[in-house]
Protein backbone atom coordinates (compact mmCIF):
# COMPACT_ATOMS: atom_id res chain seq x y z
CA UNK A 1 0.00 0.00 0.00
CA UNK A 2 1.27 3.46 -0.89
CA UNK A 3 -0.11 6.81 0.34
CA UNK A 4 -1.29 8.72 -2.71
CA UNK A 5 -2.79 12.15 -3.27
CA UNK A 6 -6.12 12.33 -5.07
CA UNK A 7 -4.74 14.06 -8.16
CA UNK A 8 -1.81 11.64 -8.30
CA UNK A 9 -4.27 8.73 -8.20
CA UNK A 10 -5.91 10.17 -11.30
CA UNK A 11 -2.56 10.59 -13.03
CA UNK A 12 -1.58 7.02 -12.18
CA UNK A 13 -4.81 5.77 -13.74
CA UNK A 14 -4.19 7.68 -16.98
CA UNK A 15 -0.54 6.65 -17.12
CA UNK A 16 -1.32 2.97 -16.55
CA UNK A 17 -4.05 2.95 -19.19
CA UNK A 18 -1.86 4.75 -21.73
CA UNK A 19 0.89 2.19 -21.13
CA UNK A 20 -1.60 -0.67 -21.41
CA UNK A 21 -3.42 0.55 -24.53
CA UNK A 22 -1.74 2.58 -27.28
CA UNK A 23 -5.13 3.88 -28.48
CA UNK A 24 -5.54 5.97 -25.29
CA UNK A 25 -4.50 9.61 -25.59
CA UNK A 26 -5.04 12.89 -23.73
CA UNK A 27 -6.09 16.25 -25.09
CA UNK A 28 -7.07 19.58 -23.63
CA UNK A 29 -5.82 23.04 -22.86
CA UNK A 30 -2.38 23.00 -21.19
CA UNK A 31 -2.38 19.23 -20.60
CA UNK A 32 1.05 18.82 -22.25
CA UNK A 33 4.05 20.90 -21.25
CA UNK A 34 2.19 22.57 -18.38
CA UNK A 35 0.82 19.28 -17.03
CA UNK A 36 -2.83 20.28 -16.74
CA UNK A 37 -4.51 22.96 -14.66
CA UNK A 38 -4.16 20.83 -11.50
CA UNK A 39 -1.13 18.79 -12.64
CA UNK A 40 -3.12 15.61 -13.27
CA UNK A 41 -1.26 15.11 -16.57
CA UNK A 42 2.15 16.19 -15.25
CA UNK A 43 5.10 14.43 -16.97
CA UNK A 44 2.87 12.46 -19.32
CA UNK A 45 3.97 14.61 -22.27
CA UNK A 46 7.61 13.74 -21.59
CA UNK A 47 6.76 10.05 -21.49
CA UNK A 48 4.33 9.76 -24.41
CA UNK A 49 5.09 12.72 -26.66
CA UNK A 50 3.06 15.14 -28.81
CA UNK A 51 0.94 12.51 -30.54
CA UNK A 52 -0.57 11.13 -27.33
CA UNK A 53 -0.64 14.21 -25.07
CA UNK A 54 -2.05 17.06 -27.14
CA UNK A 55 -2.23 20.69 -26.08
CA UNK A 56 -5.32 22.16 -27.72
CA UNK A 57 -5.42 25.91 -26.98
CA UNK A 58 -8.80 26.27 -28.65
CA UNK A 59 -12.39 26.27 -27.42
CA UNK A 60 -13.78 23.19 -25.66
CA UNK A 61 -16.42 22.71 -28.35
CA UNK A 62 -13.69 22.30 -30.97
CA UNK A 63 -11.54 19.73 -29.22
CA UNK A 64 -14.60 17.80 -28.01
CA UNK A 65 -15.62 17.50 -31.66
CA UNK A 66 -12.07 16.36 -32.46
CA UNK A 67 -12.34 13.69 -29.76
CA UNK A 68 -15.60 12.32 -31.18
CA UNK A 69 -13.94 11.99 -34.57
CA UNK A 70 -10.93 10.26 -33.01
CA UNK A 71 -13.18 7.84 -31.13
CA UNK A 72 -14.93 6.91 -34.37
CA UNK A 73 -11.57 5.71 -35.73
CA UNK A 74 -10.88 3.42 -32.76
CA UNK A 75 -8.94 5.76 -30.49
CA UNK A 76 -9.78 6.39 -26.81
CA UNK A 77 -9.52 10.12 -26.04
CA UNK A 78 -9.41 11.54 -22.53
CA UNK A 79 -10.47 15.19 -22.52
CA UNK A 80 -9.47 17.45 -19.65
CA UNK A 81 -12.03 20.21 -19.25
CA UNK A 82 -9.55 22.40 -17.29
CA UNK A 83 -12.54 23.60 -15.29
CA UNK A 84 -15.71 21.65 -15.93
CA UNK A 85 -17.71 24.88 -16.18
CA UNK A 86 -16.14 25.33 -19.62
CA UNK A 87 -17.96 22.21 -20.84
CA UNK A 88 -21.04 24.35 -21.36
CA UNK A 89 -19.24 25.55 -24.50
CA UNK A 90 -19.22 21.94 -25.70
CA UNK A 91 -22.78 21.05 -24.69
CA UNK A 92 -23.89 20.59 -28.30
CA UNK A 93 -21.02 18.23 -29.13
CA UNK A 94 -21.53 16.19 -25.96
CA UNK A 95 -25.32 16.01 -26.16
CA UNK A 96 -25.60 15.42 -29.93
CA UNK A 97 -22.36 13.99 -31.32
CA UNK A 98 -21.42 11.76 -28.40
CA UNK A 99 -24.56 9.65 -28.89
CA UNK A 100 -23.27 8.45 -32.27
CA UNK A 101 -23.03 4.86 -31.09
CA UNK A 102 -26.81 4.82 -30.88
CA UNK A 103 -27.61 6.92 -33.93
CA UNK A 104 -25.22 4.88 -36.10
CA UNK A 105 -26.99 1.68 -35.14
CA UNK A 106 -23.94 0.47 -33.26
CA UNK A 107 -21.54 0.92 -36.17
CA UNK A 108 -19.35 3.22 -34.06
CA UNK A 109 -18.15 3.09 -30.49
CA UNK A 110 -17.57 6.42 -28.73
CA UNK A 111 -15.10 5.63 -25.91
CA UNK A 112 -14.58 9.18 -24.67
CA UNK A 113 -13.79 10.27 -21.12
CA UNK A 114 -14.42 13.93 -20.29
CA UNK A 115 -12.84 14.71 -16.92
CA UNK A 116 -11.77 17.65 -14.83
CA UNK A 117 -12.31 19.68 -11.66
CA UNK A 118 -15.68 21.12 -10.77
CA UNK A 119 -17.95 21.87 -7.84
CA UNK A 120 -17.90 24.78 -5.41
CA UNK A 121 -14.28 25.55 -4.54
CA UNK A 122 -13.07 28.34 -2.32
CA UNK A 123 -13.95 31.73 -3.74
CA UNK A 124 -13.72 30.74 -7.39
CA UNK A 125 -16.78 32.79 -8.31
CA UNK A 126 -20.04 31.74 -9.93
CA UNK A 127 -18.56 30.88 -13.34
CA UNK A 128 -16.03 28.43 -11.83
CA UNK A 129 -18.38 26.90 -9.24
CA UNK A 130 -20.75 25.08 -11.55
CA UNK A 131 -22.43 21.80 -10.65
CA UNK A 132 -22.75 20.42 -14.19
CA UNK A 133 -24.12 17.02 -13.23
CA UNK A 134 -27.60 18.58 -13.30
CA UNK A 135 -27.04 20.07 -16.76
CA UNK A 136 -26.01 16.77 -18.35
CA UNK A 137 -28.25 14.42 -16.37
CA UNK A 138 -31.00 14.45 -19.00
CA UNK A 139 -28.70 13.68 -21.96
CA UNK A 140 -29.39 10.14 -23.22
CA UNK A 141 -26.42 7.83 -23.72
CA UNK A 142 -24.05 9.48 -21.26
CA UNK A 143 -22.61 7.86 -18.18
CA UNK A 144 -21.94 10.28 -15.32
CA UNK A 145 -19.54 9.43 -12.51
CA UNK A 146 -18.51 11.45 -9.44
CA UNK A 147 -15.41 10.21 -7.64
CA UNK A 148 -14.85 11.06 -3.98
CA UNK A 149 -11.66 9.37 -2.70
CA UNK A 150 -8.21 8.66 -4.14
CA UNK A 151 -9.09 4.94 -4.19
CA UNK A 152 -12.29 5.23 -6.19
CA UNK A 153 -10.87 8.05 -8.34
CA UNK A 154 -8.16 5.78 -9.70
CA UNK A 155 -10.31 2.69 -10.10
CA UNK A 156 -13.22 4.55 -11.66
CA UNK A 157 -11.06 6.47 -14.12
CA UNK A 158 -9.47 3.24 -15.33
CA UNK A 159 -12.93 1.76 -15.82
CA UNK A 160 -14.13 4.89 -17.64
CA UNK A 161 -11.20 4.81 -20.05
CA UNK A 162 -11.98 1.19 -20.91
CA UNK A 163 -15.70 1.80 -21.41
CA UNK A 164 -17.02 2.01 -24.98
CA UNK A 165 -19.46 4.83 -24.21
CA UNK A 166 -18.96 8.52 -23.40
CA UNK A 167 -18.32 9.07 -19.69
CA UNK A 168 -18.49 12.41 -17.86
CA UNK A 169 -16.05 12.05 -14.97
CA UNK A 170 -16.48 14.66 -12.25
CA UNK A 171 -13.68 15.44 -9.81
CA UNK A 172 -14.21 17.96 -7.03
CA UNK A 173 -11.64 20.74 -6.95
CA UNK A 174 -11.40 20.61 -3.13
CA UNK A 175 -10.60 16.90 -3.01
CA UNK A 176 -7.34 16.96 -4.97
CA UNK A 177 -5.16 17.05 -1.83
CA UNK A 178 -6.84 14.12 -0.07
CA UNK A 179 -4.46 11.26 0.73
CA UNK A 180 -5.20 7.54 0.92
CA UNK A 181 -3.24 4.30 0.87
CA UNK A 182 -3.78 2.64 -2.50
CA UNK A 183 -3.05 -0.98 -3.47
CA UNK A 184 0.13 -1.45 -5.46
CA UNK A 185 -1.59 -4.09 -7.59
CA UNK A 186 -3.99 -3.08 -10.36
CA UNK A 187 -7.67 -2.64 -9.55
CA UNK A 188 -10.75 -1.29 -11.32
CA UNK A 189 -13.94 0.07 -9.70
CA UNK A 190 -17.29 -0.51 -11.49
CA UNK A 191 -18.80 2.63 -12.99
CA UNK A 192 -22.41 1.76 -12.17
CA UNK A 193 -22.22 0.75 -8.50
CA UNK A 194 -22.84 2.84 -5.39
CA UNK A 195 -20.67 2.32 -2.32
CA UNK A 196 -22.11 1.62 1.12
CA UNK A 197 -19.70 3.74 3.13
CA UNK A 198 -21.28 2.97 6.50
CA UNK A 199 -23.83 0.32 7.46
CA UNK A 200 -26.69 1.53 9.65
CA UNK A 201 -30.33 0.96 10.50
CA UNK A 202 -31.91 4.34 11.31
CA UNK A 203 -31.82 6.42 8.13
CA UNK A 204 -30.28 6.18 4.65
CA UNK A 205 -28.13 9.17 3.69
CA UNK A 206 -27.48 9.34 -0.06
CA UNK A 207 -24.63 11.58 -1.15
CA UNK A 208 -21.71 11.88 -3.57
CA UNK A 209 -18.46 13.72 -4.31
CA UNK A 210 -17.28 16.20 -1.66
CA UNK A 211 -20.52 15.90 0.32
CA UNK A 212 -19.50 12.34 1.26
CA UNK A 213 -16.93 13.91 3.56
CA UNK A 214 -19.39 16.42 5.02
CA UNK A 215 -21.77 13.56 5.75
CA UNK A 216 -19.05 11.54 7.49
CA UNK A 217 -18.19 14.57 9.64
CA UNK A 218 -21.86 14.74 10.65
CA UNK A 219 -21.92 11.00 11.35
CA UNK A 220 -19.30 11.44 14.10
CA UNK A 221 -21.71 13.71 15.98
CA UNK A 222 -24.74 11.53 15.20
CA UNK A 223 -22.98 8.47 16.62
CA UNK A 224 -22.34 10.33 19.88
CA UNK A 225 -26.08 11.04 20.08
CA UNK A 226 -26.97 7.39 19.58
CA UNK A 227 -28.08 7.50 15.94
CA UNK A 228 -27.12 4.79 13.46
CA UNK A 229 -27.22 6.22 9.90
CA UNK A 230 -26.42 4.25 6.76
CA UNK A 231 -24.29 6.27 4.31
CA UNK A 232 -24.22 5.55 0.58
CA UNK A 233 -21.90 7.27 -1.88
CA UNK A 234 -23.82 7.21 -5.16
CA UNK A 235 -20.67 7.38 -7.36
CA UNK A 236 -22.76 6.65 -10.47
CA UNK A 237 -25.07 9.60 -11.10
CA UNK A 238 -26.27 8.18 -14.41
CA UNK A 239 -27.42 5.47 -14.22
CA UNK A 240 -28.35 5.44 -10.54
CA UNK A 241 -27.65 2.20 -8.69
CA UNK A 242 -31.23 1.71 -7.55
CA UNK A 243 -30.52 -1.86 -6.43
CA UNK A 244 -28.15 -0.70 -3.67
CA UNK A 245 -30.35 2.29 -2.84
CA UNK A 246 -33.49 0.14 -2.63
CA UNK A 247 -31.87 -2.45 -0.36
CA UNK A 248 -30.89 0.29 2.08
CA UNK A 249 -34.28 1.99 2.10
CA UNK A 250 -36.05 -1.31 2.73
CA UNK A 251 -33.91 -1.58 5.86
CA UNK A 252 -34.07 1.99 7.22
CA UNK A 253 -37.37 3.30 5.74
CA UNK A 254 -36.03 6.87 5.87
CA UNK A 255 -33.98 8.81 3.32
CA UNK A 256 -31.99 12.03 3.30
CA UNK A 257 -30.24 13.21 0.14
CA UNK A 258 -27.18 15.42 0.69
CA UNK A 259 -25.82 17.09 -2.44
CA UNK A 260 -23.83 20.10 -3.56
CA UNK A 261 -26.04 20.28 -6.65
CA UNK A 262 -28.82 22.84 -6.88
CA UNK A 263 -32.17 21.80 -5.42
CA UNK A 264 -34.20 22.69 -8.51
CA UNK A 265 -33.71 20.04 -11.16
CA UNK A 266 -30.71 18.52 -9.39
CA UNK A 267 -29.57 14.96 -8.76
CA UNK A 268 -31.58 14.94 -5.54
CA UNK A 269 -34.75 15.77 -7.45
CA UNK A 270 -34.26 12.78 -9.74
CA UNK A 271 -33.39 10.55 -6.79
CA UNK A 272 -36.50 11.64 -4.92
CA UNK A 273 -38.72 10.95 -7.93
CA UNK A 274 -37.17 7.52 -8.47
CA UNK A 275 -37.53 6.59 -4.80
CA UNK A 276 -41.15 7.72 -4.68
CA UNK A 277 -41.91 5.82 -7.90
CA UNK A 278 -40.38 2.56 -6.72
CA UNK A 279 -40.32 2.59 -2.92
CA UNK A 280 -43.10 4.87 -1.72
CA UNK A 281 -44.68 2.15 0.45
CA UNK A 282 -41.33 1.55 2.17
CA UNK A 283 -41.03 5.12 3.44
CA UNK A 284 -41.89 6.08 7.02
CA UNK A 285 -41.23 9.76 6.25
CA UNK A 286 -40.99 11.93 3.14
CA UNK A 287 -37.63 12.01 1.37
CA UNK A 288 -35.64 15.02 2.60
CA UNK A 289 -33.28 16.90 0.28
CA UNK A 290 -30.37 18.98 1.54
CA UNK A 291 -29.11 20.86 -1.51
CA UNK A 292 -27.28 24.04 -2.48
CA UNK A 293 -29.16 27.30 -2.66
CA UNK A 294 -30.63 28.11 -6.08
CA UNK A 295 -28.41 31.12 -6.63
CA UNK A 296 -25.13 31.77 -8.48
CA UNK A 297 -22.33 30.87 -6.05
CA UNK A 298 -21.11 34.07 -4.34
CA UNK A 299 -17.42 35.01 -4.38
CA UNK A 300 -17.55 36.15 -0.75
CA UNK A 301 -16.28 33.27 1.40
CA UNK A 302 -18.91 33.56 4.14
CA UNK A 303 -21.77 33.77 1.66
CA UNK A 304 -20.28 30.91 -0.36
CA UNK A 305 -20.32 28.61 2.70
CA UNK A 306 -23.94 29.53 3.34
CA UNK A 307 -24.99 28.38 -0.14
CA UNK A 308 -23.89 24.76 0.35
CA UNK A 309 -24.81 22.12 2.91
CA UNK A 310 -22.66 22.00 6.05
CA UNK A 311 -22.31 19.12 8.57
CA UNK A 312 -24.46 20.74 11.32
CA UNK A 313 -27.39 20.90 8.87
CA UNK A 314 -27.03 17.17 8.23
CA UNK A 315 -27.03 16.45 11.96
CA UNK A 316 -30.15 18.57 12.45
CA UNK A 317 -31.93 16.87 9.53
CA UNK A 318 -31.33 13.40 10.99
CA UNK A 319 -32.46 14.53 14.42
CA UNK A 320 -35.71 15.90 13.04
CA UNK A 321 -36.39 12.91 10.81
CA UNK A 322 -35.82 10.43 13.61
CA UNK A 323 -38.16 12.45 15.84
CA UNK A 324 -41.05 11.89 13.41
CA UNK A 325 -43.51 9.26 14.56
CA UNK A 326 -45.63 7.79 11.76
Amino acid sequence: MAETLFFNALREAIDEEMARDSSVFVLGEDVGHYGGSYKVTRDLHKKYGDLRVLDTPIAENSFTGMAVGAAMTGLRPIIEGMNMGFLLLAFNQISNNAMLRYTSGGNYKIPIVIRGPGGVGRQLGAEHSQRLEAYFQAVPGLKIVACSTPYNAKGLLKAAIRDNNPVLFFEHVLLYNLKENLPESEYVVPLDKAEVVRQGKDVTILTYSRMRHHVMQAVKQLEKEGFDPEVIDLISLKPLDMETISASIRKTHRVIVVEECMKTGGIGAELTASINDRLFDELDAPVLRLSSQDIPTPYNGTLERLTIVQPPQIVEAVQKMMALQI
